[in-house]
């Protein structure tokens, strides 16, 4: 499997950028931002107008049969949060037994990254369409890259870039995971460092939280950064890079997008990265790398193969 040119059912290139995977059923769905669209500038920031957000569905993690479009553009309307002239990110979706709802937290925004906002969807099936519901500033803060996190007490968290990425929140979101509830924290990863983070990844092994961002670098890949708590709103550790060897200053040229556990190591969680191509973001691809767990560390040992 060549993990860094995948191409779906129909021989295409997988367009699921900034994206995650859902567990379901004995299925995966890995959902993300599908760029299929010519690279333009915008006020410095290369962009592509916003499409919506792919879904593609495998057994195996290796065969990708493509589901189209769950979440799309609204092109009639200017003032919708969807409509191709704004930005729509890392979208993540998660199942709510108790709804019985599959639910998709994104970042939406204006061209010039000066809205930002959380925007929430649902869908009763993991294929959608997802009806898109509000886009919202949790706390009345910006909100920019985010990731959602399931724990396995059933509790859900939001957790996203702030203040203009010198922040992350970390929220709880009420039962239905449509909002985000009065319990969070603000969390400096690195209080030493004036940069800020973002590109949140969180996932639980046994009883530890573990936390991967990435620095404020633009389209550059930089050094990804590891931080463990007790309790998803901390405190927490910097650990330090996960990275080895060659990689470790670019993390291997991706960014931290979603992480998975492995289906075939029981201390092994996989981490998504996204290798960007600035001047063709539809022809960006993508990189999974093994994280091998000991203890409050987690270490990379070379790339991922199903």
């Amino acid at each position: 499997m060549n993990i860094n040119h995948w191409h779906d059912d129909q021989g295409k290139p997988i367009q699921a950028h900034g994206g995650g995977l859902l567990f379901h059923e004995g299925i995966w769905y890995w959902y993300g931002e599908n760029k299929d669209g010519r690279t333009t500038q915008q006020d410095g920031m290369e962009r592509v107008d916003f499409i919506g957000v792919s879904c593609y569905s495998s057994s195996d993690l290796e065969h990708w049969t493509n589901r189209g479009l769950v979440l799309q553009a609204e092109p009639n309307d200017p003032s919708h949060d969807l409509h191709p002239a704004r930005v729509g990110e890392r979208p993540k979706v998660i199942f709510n037994a108790s709804t019985q709802q599959f639910v998709l937290w994104l970042h939406t925004d204006t061209a010039d990254y000066m809205d930002a906002r959380a925007g929430v969807a649902v869908s009763q099936t993991p294929i959608g369409p997802f009806r898109y519901l509000n886009g919202v500033r949790p706390y009345g803060a910006d909100s920019r890259d985010l990731t959602v996190f399931q724990d396995d007490d059933g509790l859900a968290y939001l957790i996203f870039s702030s203040e203009h990425n010198r922040n992350l929140t970390i929220a709880q979101l009420n039962d239905d995971y449509l909002s985000v509830s009065q319990a969070f924290v603000k969390v400096r990863v690195h209080p030493h460092r004036n940069s800020g983070r973002e590109s949140p990844v969180m996932f639980k092994h046994d009883q530890t939280y573990h936390l991967i961002t990435s620095g404020c670098t633009g389209w550059n890949a930089n050094p990804a950064e590891h931080a463990t708590a007790p309790h998803p709103f901390g405190s927490w550790t910097v650990q330090g890079n996960p990275c080895r060897g060659a990689g470790l200053q670019t993390t291997h040229g991706g960014q931290p997008t979603f992480a998975f556990r492995s289906p075939t190591h029981p201390n092994e969680w996989v981490l998504m990265l996204d290798l960007w191509n600035p001047t063709d973001l539809r022809g960006s691809s993508y990189r999974w790398l093994r994280l091998h767990i000991v203890g409050d560390l987690a270490y990379e040992v070379g790339e991922w193969t199903s």
